[in-house]
């Protein structure tokens, strides 16, 4: 059986705006309008601490599949920037592998799901190495196999590095979908700034100074921004976060401490599939044009979709679940 493509993507005409679907993806709406059995992989979930090395520890949870006599698996799934384990596409997504059998883990990033309280540092987007040894972790507590890891926006970008690094720790990752993950984070940066319109920095900024203030709330003793910090645009944040809390000395070397742009992914020894959209307002679909794949590495760019959308139809169940689900089916054999 073929699997399925981005082509294959083909919305009703009120949904083929990419800002129509990026701003339903994780609205409010959406999420009450979901069939009850997007959320199956809520029910007898275990929420869990895993180890993310070096005292670190990272909150998540595991849901053990019922619906077949042995599991295809464990499927892991990462959230976007200032999501969760319960954000809307990642229920959606870890209730349909749980149908297919598979066993599901969500994790949350640091500072991620009202985990401020757990490691005193703040998160940002370079700490790829408690995230790879929190996979070790989940391997050995879960060793079901295959172990396959699929990630939305800038969880797409860390499941990508990951990919690079799990044979470090010699993770069994048999395979990574990356759903509009950042390609390079510079040009999202400017993009986000120039090009979108402006309700998209508005909506991440607002997300992120709320989960601030919950870190500041969780350690009072700390002081992790001034309120004129906090004020600044998404660029001056994100600076400030940088000289403040980082080694990388510049805003630039940051944002190349996470790239996956050009050739950084040619050292990828698994399958992975890459999925975006042309109408992706968030990340701009030149940064994926540019990308130099090995052929291991599938990228589809599907037409419509908006950031991390793909919206059927008004039920507002997704065609990532059915995509994601194919590709780890196949690899499950």
């Amino acid at each position: 059986m073929s699997l399925l493509r981005g082509a294959d993507f083909d919305p009703p005409w009120p949904l083929r705006s990419g800002h129509v679907q990026t701003m339903l993806s994780s609205s409010g709406v959406r999420r009450l309008l979901l069939p009850r059995a997007a959320q199956t992989v809520l029910q007898g979930a275990e929420a869990v601490v895993v180890d993310g090395g070096e005292g670190v520890r990272l909150t998540g949870a595991y849901t053990a599949q019922t619906s077949r006599p042995a599991s295809r698996g464990l499927a892991v799934l990462f959230h976007g920037w200032e999501g969760s384990v319960d954000s809307t596409y990642v229920l959606q997504t870890g209730s349909r592998l749980l149908r297919d059998g598979w066993d599901v883990f969500r994790l949350n990033f640091r500072d991620h799901g009202n985990s401020h309280p757990l490691n005193e540092a703040l998160f940002h987007s370079c700490r790829i190495d408690e995230v790879v040894h929190a996979l070790h972790d989940i391997a050995r507590r879960w060793p079901a196999r295959p172990m396959v890891l699929a990630g939305f926006s800038l969880g797409g970008n860390f499941a990508l590095r990951a990919g690079l690094q799990t044979s470090r720790l010699g993770i069994p990752l048999a395979g990574v979908v990356a759903v509009c993950p950042i390609i390079d984070p510079g040009e999202g940066l400017f993009s986000l700034e120039q090009q979108a319109p402006w309700f998209y920095q508005a909506y991440f900024m607002h997300k992120w100074r709320h989960s601030l203030r919950a870190k500041q709330a969780a350690f009072p003793q700390q002081r992790y921004f001034e309120l004129s910090e906090l004020k600044q645009s998404l660029r001056g944040l994100t600076e400030a976060l940088v000289l403040r809390h980082t080694d990388f000395g510049s805003l630039q070397a940051y944002l190349d401490g996470y790239s996956v742009a050009g050739d950084a992914l040619a050292g990828m020894q698994i399958p992975a599939t890459i999925l975006t959209a042309r109408d992706d307002p968030v990340i701009p679909v030149e940064a994926f044009e540019k990308l130099q794949l090995p052929s291991n590495v599938e990228l589809d760019i599907a037409r419509h979709g908006g950031h991390c959308g793909f919206i059927r139809g008004y039920g507002m169940a997704s065609f990532t679940d059915d995509y994601i689900a194919a590709r780890f089916n196949a690899i499950a054999g």
